[in-house]
């Protein structure tokens, strides 16, 4: 495995932020955290536990797929327009560092001038299927 996958660094001298961030996706799910260097004894240190934590992530996702020889693909199941039946309007679910679970439909487009817009709608503030219809109707709109 590539030693640094998923696994990005970032120093902002401006704001002070400095640590490395780890971002991964699984099986339909994203993962992301920030390791910073002052929170974990350093630079080293910090990149040790984003490695750790992102080689947890990688391992829970092999347990799941019953095996070692799980795909490097960040779509390993079925598409975006298989999934929802309309192009553009995607189911995501979204895991926090802390471990919460987000759920939501996106709809996502290009604008004329290049410019990629995205508009997420809640299932917990509206329900699966109103979600989905809004997402449905933000695309339509955007697109036409």
């Amino acid at each position: 495995m590539d030693s640094d996958r998923g696994i990005s660094r970032l120093d902002q001298e401006s704001v002070g932020t400095h640590g490395w961030q780890v971002r991964l996706q699984r099986k339909g799910v994203r993962y992301g955290r920030f390791f910073s260097d002052s929170a974990w004894g350093g630079r080293e240190n910090a990149l040790n536990i984003a490695k750790q934590y992102r080689d947890k992530i990688l391992g829970h996702s092999e347990r799941l797929s019953g095996g070692s020889n799980v795909s490097s693909r960040s779509h390993t199941g079925p598409t975006a327009r298989s999934s929802s039946g309309v192009v553009g309007v995607t189911r995501i679910v979204q895991c926090s560092s802390n471990g919460v679970e987000y759920r939501f439909w996106q709809a996502s487009w290009t604008t004329p001038d290049g410019v990629r817009e995205t508009i997420r709608y809640s299932i917990l503030k509206y329900g699966d299927e109103l979600a989905f219809e809004k997402a449905v109707r933000a695309r339509r709109r955007a697109t036409t």
